[in-house]
């Protein structure tokens, strides 16, 4: 006689946690208008509270990276987005063309003069500020704002922990040094020209000096303030920090060519497009699409390789930072998905903008959250965003 079989259970730990976890995150992923999450009972609370009138600014000039700071532990969440903040600041200044280039470059000299506490008088940026448009949409009039508010945001940043604040003047310091190349690079001596990098190594030094310095940053910050005793390869984790924001760098160029072109800067180096028998102004006409493709599947291969290098800083994060795990998952994820409608679109159109729908940045979002308690289904996600 058959014995009866036993009714398999099924493991609800799983299931428990992604209740808890679902709970947890549900104040971020509803996206109000204003202010961070409310921490939940047992985190760290944020290190140094930003006044309501900057989280403002930092939602209205962010965009997508805004969703990443809400989601970040408190004990890092005010640094990294002062820090973006004052890069925000910069890259506006370097990027007013229709303020002479000497001007941004003294604007951005002063500014980073100040910020490195090498001058302590206050910035004004009326002036800049006096020569821009009167009206071009939310975002311009979020940086014009965020200009005029700088050095509150100067000050508070100078009122964290000594050791943040040394670690925010560094990756601060890249940053405008990169901003400041770029300004001698395409625009001084040569307005309306248009000019390309030289070499691959140059396109390398200026993803490094604008985004894989912020990588940087953050694994320093992070390893310092969140996770200081977890036992990991630390020169493989700050490589492939380095990478991870080497490789968002990279989808930004091949995404934004026709308006980078159209402003006389071509990223695409010299040396590749002689490879191809191919010259920046051609690159101007979408009709050389055809031509270029293989140079360009070239570069988004290297974005996609960086990206990887990102996923496997992702995973390397301790388990249990799981607001950490997510605030680096959504930008590699969205990363790579931007490079799958790369692979299929017309790049060199400029009629044509080439982005992540806010479909896909919720599907991304809720997709990392369901996914979070599961390894294999975690592990999966990257390359699930090429199909």
């Amino acid at each position: 006689m058959r014995k009866p079989s036993r009714q398999r259970r099924v493991p609800l730990q799983p299931f428990i946690f992604l209740s808890l976890q679902l709970q947890f995150l549900g104040s971020t992923l509803q996206l109000p208008h204003r202010g961070f999450p409310v921490e939940p009972a047992g985190l760290k609370r944020e290190a140094l509270p930003v006044p309501p009138e900057l989280q403002q600014l930092l939602r209205e000039t962010s965009r997508s990276f805004y969703l990443t700071v809400r989601v970040l532990p408190g004990s890092v969440r005010s640094q990294i987005g002062l820090a973006y903040l004052l890069a925000r600041a910069t890259d506006t200044i370097a990027d007013t063309g229709w303020v002479p280039v000497e001007t941004r470059l003294a604007a951005l000299a002063a500014l980073r003069g100040r910020i490195l506490g090498y001058s302590r008088d206050p910035v004004d940026f009326s002036g800049v500020l006096a020569e821009s448009p009167t009206s071009g949409g939310v975002s311009l009039d979020a940086e014009r704002r965020l200009l005029l508010r700088i050095e509150e945001a100067v000050r508070l940043m100078e009122s964290c922990e000594a050791a943040d604040v040394e670690q925010i003047r560094s990756v601060l310091d890249v940053i405008t040094g990169g901003q400041e190349l770029d300004l001698q690079r395409f625009e001084v001596g040569g307005a309306g020209e248009l000019r390309s990098l030289a070499t691959l190594d140059e396109l390398e030094d200026y993803t490094y000096r604008v985004a894989g310095c912020v990588g940087e940053f953050w694994t320093h910050l992070t390893r310092r303030r969140v996770f200081p005793n977890a036992k990991l390869n630390d020169a493989e984790f700050l490589a492939d920090g380095i990478r991870f924001g080497k490789g968002l760098q990279y989808v930004n160029i091949l995404r934004d060519l026709p308006r980078d072109l159209a402003a006389g800067r071509c990223y695409v180096p010299e040396e590749l497009l002689q490879i191809h028998r191919l010259t920046p102004e051609e690159l101007k006409n979408p009709a050389t699409e055809t031509r270029f493709r293989p140079l360009y599947n070239s570069l988004l291969e290297r974005a996609t390789h960086h990206l990887q290098a990102g996923w496997r800083y992702t995973g390397r994060i301790p388990g249990g930072q799981l607001r950490l795990r997510l605030a680096c998952a959504w930008p590699v994820l969205l990363g790579a998905r931007t490079v799958a409608k790369l692979r299929r679109e017309a790049v060199l159109d400029p009629s044509r903008r080439i982005k992540v729908s806010r479909a896909d940045v919720r599907e991304v979002l809720l997709g990392s959250v369901v996914r979070l308690p599961f390894s294999g289904a975690w592990e999966r996600q990257f390359d699930r965003q090429f199909r």
